[in-house]
């Protein structure tokens, strides 16, 4: 398929370290829509074909970059989905009324999800014109009602994968994540859930200290130590686990944890069904992160003016970190 023609900027790395063009997979979570209506607009907006591997997920071929996927964000249900009916009929039946029940409180709790495959960034705009499409044939977000916790989530591919480059995308998420999380208005009722906690404030002192460069065992190690759960605004385990998968199976046996070379940034909200609503905001701020932890001079001295912030101890009361970034860290925010 050629660029899309609703491109959205780029960060300053854009080739892995082998020279591909980077990749990114988005996911989207959503209801207002049956899967059947979500499949059919997709299917029908990217010409793919649809394929059925169960009651409650569809996949969606065709597309160069890979399959996508349209699914109930349920496990329990995506498994009795895959399984095949009883040959006895009573039996069946009881199991097929036990299972419209439990999809019945589902769809009232559970999103549908749109999971892209990992799309070359130049052709990130599809995702746009999908909300677009997806908001005006009724698909609700976040805000919809109380009950609708739901994310976007991104998985930037990483453009390499030596410690100094892992490490230096750490510190500038955690220096940036003040910042971040205000712009993003997380919603309360994914603020009462724990899908996005922030880091542990002794892991954000240890990673932010300007000298900590460690080896990449080392830096897999610290953060398991600290963050064993897949609950935080941005993932590593999915990377960490494509790296040394012996390490993190070692500190956590979620099989939720799926190995791939990539960034998990699981922060912003899926607020679909808001007018002029799409990826791009929260697209740029992540762009910061980007550009931030490929400016060596900047990092360090943003690492070093964060941790005298965090210092300050009842002090930082009176004074906003992110209005301090945007003063003198951010160049490119006005």
């Amino acid at each position: 398929m050629p660029p899309d023609s609703r491109a959205l900027a780029l960060p300053p790395l854009t080739q892995t370290s082998e020279g591909a063009q980077r990749r990114v997979g988005v996911e989207l979570e959503m209801n207002g829509l049956d899967l059947e209506r979500i499949t059919s607009l997709v299917a029908e907006h990217c010409g793919f074909r649809v394929e059925q591997p169960s009651r409650y997920e569809r996949t969606l071929k065709g597309d160069p970059a890979g399959d996508w996927i349209i699914e109930l964000d349920s496990s329990l249900l995506k498994k009795m989905g895959r399984a095949e009916r009883p040959d006895d009929p009573a039996s069946a039946e009881l199991l097929s009324s036990a299972e419209d029940a439990i999809v019945w409180v589902a769809e009232s709790l559970v999103p549908y999800e749109l999971v892209s495959p990992p799309l070359p960034l130049d052709r990130l705009g599809i995702v746009n014109e999908l909300i677009a499409l997806l908001r005006d044939a009724g698909a609700k977000g976040t805000a919809d009602r109380l009950t609708n916790a739901f994310g976007m989530q991104f998985n930037p591919e990483v453009p390499a994968t030596d410690a100094r480059t892992l490490a230096a995308y750490l510190k500038a998420f955690l220096c940036l994540y003040e910042w971040i999380h205000q712009r993003a208005r997380i919603n309360f009722a994914r603020r009462l859930t724990t899908y996005v906690d922030p880091f542990p404030s002794a892991y954000v002192r240890k990673v932010t200290a300007p000298d900590y460069w460690p080896d990449l065992p080392t830096l897999i190690e610290d953060y398991l130590q600290h963050n064993p759960t897949r609950n935080r605004a941005l993932d590593m385990l999915p990377l960490f686990r494509h790296l040394d998968e012996d390490r993190v199976l070692a500190h956590t046996q979620d099989e939720l944890i799926k190995a791939r070379p990539t960034f998990h940034y699981r922060l912003p909200d899926c607020l679909i069904d808001q007018p002029g609503w799409d990826l791009t905001p929260a697209w740029n701020d992540w762009l910061e992160v980007e550009k931030l932890a490929t400016d060596q001079d900047r990092l360090q001295g943003c690492c070093s003016a964060y941790q005298g912030y965090l210092a300050q101890g009842l002090g930082r009361l009176l004074e906003s970190w992110p209005e301090r970034l945007e003063r003198n860290w951010l160049p490119d925010i006005s």
